[in-house]
């Protein structure tokens, strides 16, 4: 179970996008990265090209890139503060994340 998933809100708390808040659109588990929308921005150059049936245009894209998942912390739903998260069996046996600050179930 991650500690952090798709569509969460997490605010970063080093970099270069300190004190930011955003939405996580992919997780990366292998690498333990995650990339935020509208964060970590960077410049890729783009070659135009003439690949099949779908020509691609030239220029300077601004794209997402991953970032490390140590550099961004949870913001709870329920108290709106950043949060570490922890875990907890239900009743009924499933496993839930936690959150530290207000003990309130995230999922």
């Amino acid at each position: 179970m991650a500690k952090i998933r798709r569509n969460d809100t997490v605010l970063v708390v080093t970099g270069k996008d300190r004190g930011k808040t955003g939405v996580v659109r992919q997780i990366l588990p292998r690498k333990n990265r995650l990339v935020v929308e509208g964060l970590n921005q960077i410049k890729k150059h783009q070659r135009p090209s003439q690949s099949a049936g779908m020509p691609i245009p030239g220029g300077i894209l601004v794209q997402d890139a991953p970032m490390h998942a140590s550099n961004v912390m949870l913001i709870c739903k329920e108290c709106s503060k950043p949060a570490r998260v922890g875990y907890r069996v239900r009743t009924d046996g499933v496993k839930v994340r936690v959150c530290r600050v207000c003990k309130a179930d995230i999922d």
